[in-house]
């Protein structure tokens, strides 16, 4: 999968407060790159505690579900869009359907 923007994920962990998610986003993403998603099961198959959302989004629980990410996934064209990257209480604030 091609990964649209790691550059937003490396803007988070760059951040002294979130420094701790560098290393759960820099595997989400090695992980995320060798794979070849056809569907939502196959996501969930990779990630068991993947939410599935409607639109193509899914919900990534990262660091021991510490941050969540939000991405939205083109399966046809192997493309995941980084919508959100945060904390839970930043997660809470947000309507990841839209964002």
């Amino acid at each position: 999968m091609r990964i649209i923007a790691v550059s937003t994920l490396k803007l988070f962990w760059e951040q002294p407060a979130y420094r701790d998610a560098e290393q759960p986003l820099r595997t989400w993403v090695k992980v995320a790159k060798a794979a070849k998603w056809q569907n939502p099961p196959e996501v969930k198959a990779t990630f068991n505690s993947a939410d599935i959302l409607k639109g193509s989004r899914i919900i990534f629980d990262i660091g021991g579900n510490k941050y969540r990410l939000v991405t939205q996934i083109n399966y046809s064209h192997s493309v995941v869009y980084i919508r959100f990257v945060g904390t839970h209480r930043q997660y809470d604030q947000i309507d990841a359907q839209t964002i």
